[in-house]
C-alpha cells in the first residue's frame, strides 16, 4: 500500500500561525505595514499552493519565496515551500523549512507531524518519533488518527521487528479515534502478521476490505495470511482477484514469480 503523506496544507486555512489573521476581501483602512505584509504573504501562499496543485512548480516556488519575503515568520509559508522542495528533490531546503516551521510553532501538531514525516522518509526514524510524540501532545490537533497512523507506519516499515509492539499501540490509538482509518487497518494487519498473529491479522485485513477500496498490497497480504492459516480456497481467491484487478502490479508479478498462473 502506498503510504499517503498526510501533511496539513489546507486551502483557505492560512491563519494557523499568525497573531492577527485578516480577511482577504480587500484593503484594510488603518492597517499597519506589518499587517499588510502578512496579508500579502497569505495571498502568495494561496497562489503558490494552487500552482502546486496545477503542477506549475516554478510559479509556485516564485510565489512562496515572495511570501517569505513579505513575512519570514509565516509558518504556513515555510510548510508549503518545504513540501515543494521535497517534491522536487531539494532535501536540504525542505529540511530547513520544515525545521523552521517547528521552531515558529513548537507546540503545533501540524508542524511536528510534518517534520516527523519528512524525517522518516529520509531515514531518520528515531528522530522522527520525537516529533510525532510532540505532535501527540497538541490537544487541539484536528486529525490525531492520521498522526498515530503515521507514527506507527514509520515504526513498522523502518523500526525493525523490535518496535512492532509500539506500532501496534499507535494503530490501536488511531482506530479508537477513527475505526475506519484505512492506513491504520492495513498496517495493523501487517504488524500482526509480522508477529505471527495470523488470526488477528486476518480480522484487521477483512475490516480494511470492508471499506471497499481494493489495493494490491492489501490483497497480497490477505493472501499471505490465508497461506499461514492453511485456507487453500481463500488463498486461490485472493490470488485470482489480484491477477484480475491488478494484473500489472508489482504484487501480482511477485506472486507469479513464486506461483505462476496455470496455463
Amino acid at each position: 500500500m502506498r503510504h499517503e503523506v498526510l501533511r496539513v496544507i489546507l486551502l483557505g486555512a492560512f491563519c494557523v500561525a499568525l497573531t492577527a489573521c485578516q480577511s482577504m476581501g480587500g484593503p484594510h483602512v488603518g492597517d499597519s505595514k506589518s499587517e499588510k505584509r502578512q496579508d500579502a504573504a497569505q495571498i502568495r501562499v494561496e497562489l503558490g499552493q494552487r500552482y502546486m496543485q496545477q503542477g506549475k512548480l516554478e510559479l509556485a516556488l516564485d510565489n512562496l519565496q515572495k511570501a517569505l519575503q513579505y513575512d519570514n515568520n509565516y509558518v504556513d509559508a515555510h510548510t508549503v515551500i518545504a513540501v515543494l522542495y521535497e517534491r522536487i528533490g531539494n532535501v536540504e531546503e525542505a529540511a530547513k523549512h520544515y525545521k523552521r516551521a517547528v521552531e515558529l510553532a513548537p507546540k503545533s501538531g501540524d508542524t511536528n507531524n510534518n517534520y516527523g514525516q519528512f524525517l522518516c522518509a529520509e531515514g531518520q526514524y528515531d528522530e522522527a518519533q520525537k516529533y510525532y510524540a510532540q505532535a501527540m501532545r497538541d490537544p487541539f490537533y484536528k486529525t490525531p488518527a492520521v498522526l498515530y497512523a503515521n507514527a506507527g507506519i514509520c515504526l513498522v516499515d523502518h523500526g525493525g521487528g523490535e518496535r512492532i509492539d509500539e506500532a501496534i499501540t499507535d494503530f490501536r490509538r488511531a482506530l479508537e479515534v477513527d475505526p475506519k482509518n484505512a492506513l491504520a487497518l492495513y498496517y495493523m494487519a501487517k504488524a500482526l502478521y509480522g508477529k505471527d498473529d495470523f488470526f488477528r491479522a486476518r480480522a484487521f485485513i477483512q475490516r480494511f476490505e470492508a471499506l471497499g477500496h481494493p489495493d494490491p498490497a492489501a490483497l497480497l497480504l490477505a493472501r499471505n495470511i490465508e497461506v499461514k492459516l492453511g485456507h487453500a480456497d481463500a488463498v486461490r481467491g485472493y490470488a485470482d482477484r489480484l491477477r484480475k484487478d491488478f494484473p500489472d502490479s508489482d504484487q501480482t508479478q511477485s506472486l507469479d514469480a513464486v506461483s505462476p498462473k496455470s496455463p
